[in-house]
């Protein structure tokens, strides 16, 4: 008698969670349509196998930081600076925080070009402002601390014999930093990036003006 068997046999369908293994072990059989039948299965679990390499590719690429970069941003106010009788005006810097690191206070550091000063002994080429509070995640520091910083920086300029565009930078630290920081302890405490500006100091002290004319001028106006 003859015997033509028409069932597929699968002994063996493995999936290897989704590491793109796939065993299959079909003992073959006579019939056409069950051959394509055989076929459509292997395909159908390649498929389904090459989908879940895809979705593990996926999973693999490393999700973007929230809050890129220091735990605060600044900017200066783009708005023309309002004449001070102090000679120099830095404008206003807003502030924006990252919500998961946010500070209630914070204290304004601010470093000034001396590259141009002659003077004999040391030179201070910073100013650490007292701690001002920043209650909300975005805002702007107060006018009257901005004035503060003004009055500062003007003290300075003066004290150096400096005049005309003075390159700064400005940044904002923990409220503990020390009045007089070293780098380490900046560096450490420092809340934002650095930001550059440059200003125009319009008031050098008398005696500064006077070292800078001709003698002949001096003299002529010490006599008079």
């Amino acid at each position: 008698m003859c015997f033509r068997p028409r069932s597929l046999q699968v002994t063996a369908i493995t999936f290897l969670r989704c590491a793109g293994v796939l065993s299959l072990r079909v003992v073959w059989w006579y019939e056409e349509a069950d051959l394509r039948t055989g076929i459509m299965l292997a395909m159908a679990g390649l498929v389904f196998v090459a989908g879940c390499n895809t979705g593990d590719n996926a999973a693999k690429v490393p999700a973007k930081p929230k809050w890129p970069g220091a735990a605060y941003h600044l900017s200066f106010d783009t708005q023309a600076t309002k004449p001070n009788p102090l000679g120099v005006a830095i404008p206003t810097i807003k502030y924006s925080g990252n919500p998961e690191a946010l500070e209630t206070r914070a204290t304004l550091v601010v470093r000034f070009d001396t590259s141009g000063v002659k003077k004999d002994g040391p030179v201070s080429n910073q100013m650490v402002m007292g701690p001002v509070d920043i209650p909300t995640a975005e805002g702007t520091l107060p006018a009257e601390y901005m004035d503060a910083a003004d009055k500062g920086l003007a003290s300075f300029l003066k004290a150096y014999c400096m005049q005309g565009k003075v390159k700064l930078t400005v940044a904002l630290a923990r409220s503990s930093l020390s009045s007089h920081p070293g780098d380490a302890e900046l560096n450490n405490k420092r809340l934002s990036d650095w930001m550059p500006i440059e200003v125009v100091f319009k008031n050098p002290h008398p005696k500064c003006q006077a070292s800078t004319e001709p003698k002949s001028l001096r003299t002529a106006i010490d006599r008079g």
